[in-house]
């Protein structure tokens, strides 16, 4: 085996690559796969909503963050970049096609001012299936960075499939993602899980913003009791020791219920996640 080979499969041994004859081999020498945003885009924040198993919720609290964002002033935008299972704009009440030209695509606008771009904007049934392998799903999530207009708009939030396969490390190594926020539920299983999403987004450079509990009790409507449908909630000692913030407790609450199955969540207000409030303003 030669030096050189030697030094490709070990990485550089100098400090740095910088003048390196190895640099764009050697595996010391990180490479920036960021992808540049539609040149109508600009974008200030890119924030990851991302679960490790699904099921969780992960859509709903990706538009209650949007929402939170569109109350406070702000101009917001949904990447929704869960391909095969995409249910933004049906939240939304949104079922038209999204518009193009040579420049570009537009993103449909929902009525509370929301900029949002899904795959089922682009299909021309609803309910046609998604048969693509990931590469392909890969891609697709690409282009809704590299050739959406999205205009104006202070925070992106990207809702991502479960699970830490093709489309987060697309999302983590195309996109300038500021942060992530991880939505989990009260199981037993949940600490491997949350773990498993933390430790992706650490391992490729990615703060980790907080933790959102979905589906952490129900109250109920005689007593005001907190029913704890799924299990005792262990999502504080969890925080703890992965050191990140819990940003909210959210109930199976009917009334968010209502407004996905009325395609009305322009209109929610969820006053659970007021602990994401001061962390995406900060």
């Amino acid at each position: 085996m030669t030096e050189e080979m030697k030094q490709e499969q070990e990485g550089c041994p100098s400090e740095g690559c910088a003048g390196c004859s190895h640099a764009s081999t050697c595996k010391s020498a990180k490479k920036d796969f960021k992808k540049p945003a539609n040149q109508y885009s600009a974008i200030r924040k890119v924030i990851g909503v991302i679960s490790g198993k699904g099921g969780v919720g992960k859509s709903m609290v990706t538009a209650s963050l949007a929402r939170m964002a569109i109350e406070k002033g702000y101009t917001a935008g949904i990447l929704d970049a869960d391909i095969t299972g995409p249910s933004i704009p049906k939240m939304y009440g949104i079922h038209e096609q999204a518009l193009g030209n040579e420049e570009g695509m537009l993103p449909c606008v929902a009525q509370d001012g929301t900029k949002i771009m899904s795959v089922n904007l682009l299909l021309e049934k609803e309910d046609t299936p998604v048969i693509w392998r990931g590469p392909i799903i890969a891609g697709v999530v690409t282009q809704f960075w590299t050739d959406v207009m999205w205009g104006d708009v202070d925070y992106l939030f990207v809702d991502m499939p479960p699970g830490t396969g093709d489309v987060p490390i697309t999302v983590f190594q195309s996109l300038p993602v500021d942060g992530v926020v991880i939505v989990t539920s009260p199981q037993d299983l949940v600490s491997m899980i949350v773990k498993k999403a933390y430790h992706m987004a650490k391992d490729m450079d990615i703060p980790v913003l907080g933790i959102v509990e979905n589906f952490s009790y129900l109250e109920c409507p005689d007593c005001g009791r907190k029913i704890e449908v799924f299990g005792k909630s262990h999502i504080e000692e969890i925080a703890k020791e992965l050191s990140i913030p819990v940003l909210g407790k959210m109930p199976i609450d009917p009334k968010l219920a209502e407004a996905v199955e009325k395609e009305a969540f322009y209109s929610v207000k969820n006053e659970y996640l007021n602990g994401a409030e001061k962390v995406l303003e900060s």
